[in-house]
Parts: structure tokens; C-alpha cells; sequence
């Protein structure tokens, strides 16, 4: 897939240039996981990738204190998003072959309390995960999230159209997968350039 490249080579960008840039969407292979059936038939693949995009959406709350689960995980491999709707699942014991200590590095955004919320659901011990933002911390970068991060280093506007939408419905709709495959997409393509570019990395 080509990707876009980086317009920025300082170490942040204002809201007005990230304005500027061309949106970018994931146009690569998608693939919804509904069932336990279906998870079983990705997760051999997925326990063999050393590397995955990381990100989760969950049903906004718009009652103080209410809160809801992580509705969706995205795991971006090599050649695929995988977007798992958690709440159709019966068996979470996968967590513990995916999110576990191991030799599969979990790249994301504010991994720490994605990572409590899964936890919440079904208890495993987390391992693998880097955050984004504490390897732009190292490198002095400015913007800390995926948005900036994927403007200022892939030099690409990502939308933010889908963010607030029902992540509980039972079908998604394509701007919906769209909009959950790009991010955990773009936090794979953004690890592999920020440790290309000799970021140091700390797995939590």
C-alpha cells in the first residue's frame, strides 16, 4: 500500500496545518470478527504476527457516571485490520494469548487505560504494549497523539467523523469499520517509523 510521505520534518504542527493536509483513509483489507467461530479462525494468524496495531472504541456516555466497555479492540496486522466486536463474543480467554507477556509488540495511543478497561472484562496480566505517546515524549515531539502524530510524521489527515457514533451496534456501518481500521492501522505504520527513526521503546 503507499503510503503518503511525511510533510513535516520539525517536532510539532499546528491544528491549522494538520487542516491542510489530505485526509487519508485505510483502503487495505478489513476483516470483522462477530462470532467465536471467526475468532478462532484468525487468532492462530494473529498469535504469529510480531506486530499489531492497538486501538479500542467504546459506546459514548452522555449521562454523568455512566460508563460502558470497550465495545470494539482493532488489531491491525501485516496485510489486515481485524475488528472485533467484543460484546458478540461468549470466550475472552484469547486476551491472555494476545495481550500477555510475549513476543508480540502491541503498538497504540493511551494503551495504559485501554488496557484496564480490557481487564475489566476479562482478567489477564498486560504485556507488549507500547505507547505512542511515550515514544514521542523521548523524542521531543510535541503532539502525543494519533491524530498529530500521523500528520506531523506521515504528513495525512485522519477524520474524526466516527469518533462519538454507537460502537455498540450490533452491525457497524462502513464508516464505522473505516474509521476503527485506519486508527489501529496508523498506530502499527507510526511505531514502525518512530523506531525506524532509533526512538527507543519501552514495553509496559
Amino acid at each position: 500500500m503507499n503510503q503518503p510521505a511525511p510533510a513535516q520534518s520539525h517536532l510539532s504542527i499546528s491544528s491549522e496545518q494538520v487542516n491542510a493536509l489530505p485526509l487519508y483513509r485505510f483502503d487495505g483489507t478489513i476483516r470483522l470478527v462477530a462470532d467465536d467461530a471467526t475468532l478462532a479462525r484468525v487468532l492462530p494468524r494473529l498469535e504469529k504476527e510480531s506486530l499489531l496495531g492497538f486501538d479500542t472504541e467504546t459506546k459514548p456516555s452522555f449521562t454523568k457516571g455512566e460508563s460502558h466497555p470497550p465495545a470494539l479492540v482493532q488489531l491491525a496486522a501485516s496485510d489486515v485490520v481485524y475488528v472485533v466486536q467484543l460484546g458478540a463474543l461468549r470466550d475472552k480467554r484469547w486476551f491472555r494469548s494476545i495481550f500477555s507477556p510475549g513476543r508480540i509488540i502491541k503498538a497504540g495511543v493511551s494503551t495504559d487505560y485501554d488496557v484496564k478497561k480490557l481487564q475489566e472484562m476479562h482478567g489477564f496480566e498486560p504485556g507488549g504494549f507500547v505507547d505512542l505517546a511515550d515514544l514521542a515524549a523521548k523524542a521531543g515531539i510535541r503532539n502525543r497523539g494519533l491524530r498529530g502524530l500521523a500528520a506531523l510524521l506521515m504528513g495525512i489527515r485522519v477524520s474524526k467523523g466516527a469518533r462519538r457514533s454507537n460502537w455498540g451496534r450490533r452491525t457497524l456501518s462502513e464508516s464505522q469499520l473505516l474509521y476503527a481500521a485506519t486508527d489501529a492501522w496508523l498506530c502499527r505504520e507510526l511505531y514502525i517509523r518512530m523506531t525506524a527513526n532509533a526512538v527507543s521503546t519501552k514495553h509496559s
